[in-house]
């Protein structure tokens, strides 16, 4: 995959794109992961116009102005606008965890842009209960207040770099070594005085200031009108028991439920099994 990218209302948005021939396909990583999250699959997918994108705030694309906040309204605005960049009126979305999210949310407000959806490890978005509304926003407005007087970690070299991402834990059960992580280190640091540090912008650490309940979704994921298909990590990752992802697919009016062993990037893990089960669906007619 080569390089590229589109400016667009929020600036400069970075992506990598195949060798651009075959169905358009715009793939969208997870939270503080980058386009590198699909290298892996990449090889199994030249039969597509594949375009993995850099989110805002991540990987190679621009940041937020000062005082924005990021939110899936600013997501969604982004990725269509980097469709509209390409000149696709109708797409295939991929997405991954967060970016699974908003593929959710895109398919459900522009159904007459997508053509299939194709999620792995989420489907619409972590919901939250009514009564918990005061203390997430308290939470959310305390954060903002700390996160301009943190400072960033200055890494030596690459490989210090990746070992710190690795034993991180920013996602439990992901199951990645060292030579998946590193892919997404090595788009996801910029050079610093002294060596380097991380591109992505730190407001993407703080809580959000409100989410989507429960009953919200459910309507989100009945109105996504395409064919879809959601791979899911087996056995299922704590925040999103398999109760709850079966009930999610089971509201898809055109959903199929996928489970393949596995963590959390089972994506970048099974690179050739995962993009072997989206290739079939994607091309299914």
């Amino acid at each position: 995959m080569h390089e590229t990218g589109f400016d667009v209302a929020l600036g400069r948005l970075a992506a990598l794109r195949n060798d651009g021939r075959g169905p358009r396909v715009l793939a969208l990583h997870g939270w503080l992961d980058n386009a590198a999250s699909f290298l892996p699959m990449a090889p199994h997918l030249r039969g597509f116009d594949l375009v993995a994108l850099d989110l805002p705030g991540h990987g190679h694309s621009a940041h937020l102005a000062p005082g924005a906040e990021y939110s899936f309204s600013v997501a969604i605005g982004a990725v269509l606008d980097a469709a509209d960049a390409l000149g696709w009126d109708r797409f295939h979305l991929l997405g991954h965890s967060m970016g699974a999210g908003i593929a959710s949310m895109i398919a459900a407000a522009c159904p007459e842009r997508i053509e299939r959806l194709a999620v792995i490890e989420m489907l619409g978005a972590l919901a939250e209960t009514p009564e918990h509304t005061a203390a997430r926003m308290r939470e959310a407005v305390a954060a903002q207040r700390l996160v301009a007087d943190k400072r960033l970690r200055v890494f030596p070299d690459i490989d210090t770099a990746t070992r710190a991402r690795l034993h991180a834990g920013r996602v439990p059960g992901s199951g990645l070594d060292e030579a998946l992580v590193r892919l997404l280190v090595e788009r996801g640091v910029r050079p610093a005085a002294g060596g380097y540090t991380w591109s992505s912008d730190q407001r993407l650490t703080l809580p959000s200031l409100s989410r989507l309940t429960e009953a919200q979704i459910d309507d989100m994921l009945a109105a996504i009108t395409c064919p879809t298909l959601a791979v899911f990590a087996d056995p299922a990752q704590p925040y999103f028991p398999d109760a709850q992802r079966r009930r999610r697919v089971g509201l898809l009016p055109h959903g199929r439920l996928l489970a393949m062993p596995g963590g959390h990037h089972l994506h970048m893990q099974q690179a050739d099994a995962v993009a072997g089960a989206i290739h079939d669906f994607l091309m299914a007619r």
